[in-house]
């Protein structure tokens, strides 16, 4: 229950996609995952079946959970599926080198909890490969699930129970929501996922005109540079003194030239 109908609880501000499902029985059984722990926010990214939400395999499995199939959204993209948050986080058996922060389900539930700020994406990916690189590099965060070294196989539905159980209790905790206060006493609205994608697009913009960065050779620069600001938390305003720094840098370039 949220004791301070001022304050938006975690699962008003939860929302869980899954990325190229192959399982109508995997998206019934994700569905009911999400019901049985009080969410309801569900997106699908190019599923495999178009009518996955009305094939008979998922609502079987959705077992009852069938408003939140009905209120699901099928879209064709994971940019899109993030619009609206500001905080993504990355459900990944596989480290990658360049990954954003790690964190454990509890952890994370916790600061979702907690920080009433952020509007937060928990993105699934398929269940015969899983994200690839860049949908991992469109996250702030990533979450292993600690398994038995000697099998770690997690099916779909399973992963997303863990996840939506451990936010269920954060919220339970029987504390009033709260936003933690800055040490600078100042926190200004955090940036979306959308402004923050166009920064690194206007960021990677002037770092070619600087000839910092070969786009015929990139090698790894934007992707180290994606996982520093993963480790901080960007604010709009924060966003806008980057990309108005990228643009002095492209202006300034073409006057010289």
């Amino acid at each position: 229950m949220n004791l301070n109908s001022s304050v938006p609880a975690i699962s008003d501000r939860l929302r869980f996609v899954l990325v190229d499902t192959s399982h109508p029985g995997n998206v019934g059984a994700a569905a009911r995952a999400i019901r049985t722990m009080g969410f309801s926010e569900l997106v699908l990214v190019n599923p495999r079946y178009e009518n996955v939400l009305t094939h008979e395999e998922a609502i079987a499995f959705a077992s009852g959970a069938t408003e939140v199939l009905s209120r699901a959204k099928v879209l064709a993209s994971l940019d899109e599926a993030l619009q609206g948050c500001n905080f993504c986080v990355a459900l990944s058996a596989r480290l990658r080198e360049f990954s954003p922060p790690l964190h454990q389900p509890r952890a994370l539930a916790q600061q979702l909890h907690r920080d009433v700020s952020l509007r937060t994406a928990l993105v699934f990916g398929s269940e015969r490969y899983g994200l690839s690189n860049e949908q991992v590099a469109k996250c702030h965060a990533l979450v292993n699930v600690a398994t038995d070294p000697g099998y770690g196989s997690l099916n779909l539905a399973q992963a997303v129970q863990i996840l939506a159980y451990e936010c269920r209790m954060a919220g339970l905790e029987g504390q009033a929501p709260a936003t933690i206060a800055s040490e600078v006493g100042f926190v200004g609205d955090r940036a979306s996922v959308e402004q923050i994608e166009g920064m690194f697009t206007h960021l990677e913009q002037a770092l070619v005109t600087l000839q910092f960065l070969d786009p015929d050779n990139p090698k790894k620069l934007m992707s180290r540079l994606r996982r520093l600001f993963a480790r901080t938390s960007l604010e709009t305003e924060e966003v806008n003194i980057l990309r108005g720094i990228a643009a002095q840098i492209i202006t300034h370039r073409k006057r010289r030239h």
